[in-house]
């Protein structure tokens, strides 16, 4: 079974990731970096969710109406989510000067920067 993410582990993760960040932009980072890890661990907490009880349920407005499918609650928020940490990802891979010679970049950087050539 995989290690536990908590919020601690990820801002650690994150900052060893974007340590060559310029000192100007290090300071915009660290919220970036607290925001994504708090997202991180929702997202893990809410897929457990979704990997035990579904996307959808059965819902019904009352008694006297017929049950349909519905998206789950859990459903929508872990997608809001993902959608809103990919976006802090991108910002922070975005603070990483690509022209500073002997740097690489950040790992999601040279992932990208991979799957185009």
């Amino acid at each position: 079974m995989a290690k536990e993410v908590t919020e601690q582990s990820e801002i650690r993760r994150l900052t060893r990731v974007y340590k060559n960040l310029p000192a100007g932009k290090k300071a915009i980072a660290q919220g970036l970096i607290a925001e994504a890890a708090r997202l991180r661990v929702l997202l893990d907490q809410l897929w457990a969710d979704i990997e035990q009880n579904g996307m959808t349920e059965m819902f019904r407005q009352s008694e006297d109406q017929e049950a349909y499918e519905r998206e789950r609650p859990a459903a929508r928020q872990y997608m809001t989510a993902n959608k809103n940490y990919q976006t802090i990802i991108k910002q922070l891979d975005a603070m990483v000067p690509t022209d500073t010679p002997g740097q690489k970049g950040s790992k999601l950087g040279g992932l990208l920067k991979g799957l185009d050539e």
